[in-house]
């Protein structure tokens, strides 16, 4: 997986590319925590993602939480696999997706 990371004053963008999943969902998660602090609203982009497992999941629902208390997450350009995965999962309801 391909992590890019982009700071545009106080947001944060991180677009992934290739599958995030019990391989490569600690590397998102260790990028997240080293980037996360500086800024009060983040935004995955998800344009170039494949797939994400359960473990990917996990890493995004910590980032929310961390985000809510600060200003804010979104996800976008989610393509129809991943959609599925979070209408599924419920995430769909919890995630700001656009």
């Amino acid at each position: 997986m391909k992590i890019t990371r982009n700071m545009n004053g106080n947001t944060l963008t991180v677009a992934l590319e290739g599958r995030l999943d019990t391989t490569t969902a600690p590397e998102l998660e260790q990028t997240l925590k080293d980037s996360m602090d500086a800024a009060s609203e983040l935004t995955l982009d998800f344009e170039k993602l494949e797939y994400i497992s359960s473990a990917g999941l996990r890493v995004l629902l910590s980032a929310h939480k961390v985000m809510a208390k600060k200003g804010g997450m979104k996800v976008v350009n989610v393509n129809e696999i991943v959609s599925e995965v979070f209408d599924v999962t419920g995430f769909a309801d919890i995630l700001n997706i656009e």
